[in-house]
């Protein structure tokens, strides 16, 4: 499969194509920080997660064959990744199949970390992104998540399973190090910042002082993330194609932002394999950075170009920044 489509500017490049085709040609130690997240893979051919119809798409394999296949990718990214540099990968435990009784949940993080391990990165960070309950049983229509459950028979009650972002250092020193000279200047969270640590942004001083700072690193350096809000992620509902995919939503733009903050400088390069809509290439643009991203279906890749073409009138100035509003709860709540 060749390169089927590609816009490629100063600012990023995004390639419509198998991401291993085009991660083979990049050159070695070329990716300063790469974050994405994977299709969800799962057993007995029973998923929430359906992306494409795609006989590339790696969600459309079994357990066992996707990590397989998914082992290429991150042989990729350990490739391309200098060391001592990082990759942060956003999963989440997967369920066996959605009956409403014979469900159970998969340990898809902990084979990741395995994975991972396995190619020379070690994890240095697991963050857990808290999820709305009711939120995620209207999104995903999980038929254990419900409040009817639990009332006829607790047992069968489900969770609203929590997200991970994963956090990899390539194994050997790092010689360019990711630097913050006046601490954290930018929150990504709902959390408001106290009016009285607002003197203390961009601070020259002594870092010790600086409380802005500390404020966003003691939610940031946290292992839960209780504080992302869930509504903050790009334009997508124009490229969903319901007749192929059951499950469409892109990665939460605060998780994006405050990765790319934490493990890389303004300039360097930010790697996005599964691109999707363009999330993680968007964050890295509108953040200073410059982005390579890869898209497998075709009507992603289409939204991908226009959030980009956004992310780069922000990135000079020309445009602040939007992102579409998900509701919450909606009329069919299901109770």
């Amino acid at each position: 499969m060749a390169v089927i489509d590609q816009v490629i500017t100063n600012k990023y490049a995004i390639y419509n194509s198998d991401c291993i085709e085009v991660l083979q040609g990049l050159p070695a130690n070329s990716v300063d920080f790469s974050i994405y997240s994977p299709p969800f893979a799962s057993k007995n051919g029973q998923c929430l997660y359906v992306y494409s119809s795609s006989e590339r798409d790696l969600s459309n394999n079994d357990y066992d064959d996707f990590f397989r296949h998914y082992s290429y990718v991150v042989k990729e990214i350990h490739r391309l990744t200098p060391p001592g540099r990082c990759t942060a990968v956003h999963c989440t435990d997967t369920p066996t199949g959605n009956s409403g009784k014979e469900d159970y949940l998969i340990d898809f993080p902990g084979d990741i970390i395995r994975l991972h391990e396995s190619h020379g990165f070690g994890m240095i960070a697991r963050h857990t992104i808290w999820k709305e309950p009711l939120w995620v049983r209207n999104r995903t229509m999980t038929k254990n998540l419900s409040h009817k459950t639990i009332v006829d028979d607790g047992v069968y009650g489900g969770v609203a399973s929590a997200d991970y972002l994963l956090v990899f250092r390539k194994r050997g020193e790092n010689k360019v190090p990711v630097e913050h000279p006046t601490g954290l200047d930018y929150y990504a969270g709902e959390c408001p910042i106290p009016d009285d640590l607002q003197k203390y942004r961009r601070w020259t001083g002594k870092q010790t002082e600086n409380r802005y700072s500390h404020w966003i690193w003691r939610r940031y350096a946290s292992s839960i993330w209780d504080d992302v809000r869930m509504n903050r992620v790009l334009p997508y509902k124009d490229c969903k194609e319901p007749d192929d995919e059951k499950h469409v939503h892109p990665l939460q733009l605060d998780v994006i932002d405050r990765a790319i903050t934490l493990r890389s400088n303004p300039g360097e390069v930010v790697l996005t394999p599964f691109m999707g809509v363009g999330s993680e290439a968007y964050g890295a643009v509108t953040l200073g950075r410059k982005a390579i991203g890869v898209e497998l279906k075709e009507s992603y890749f289409r939204q991908a170009v226009k959030n980009m073409e956004q992310a780069a009138r922000i990135d000079d100035g020309l445009e602040k920044v939007e992102y579409e509003q998900v509701e919450m709860f909606g009329e069919d709540e299901a109770m």
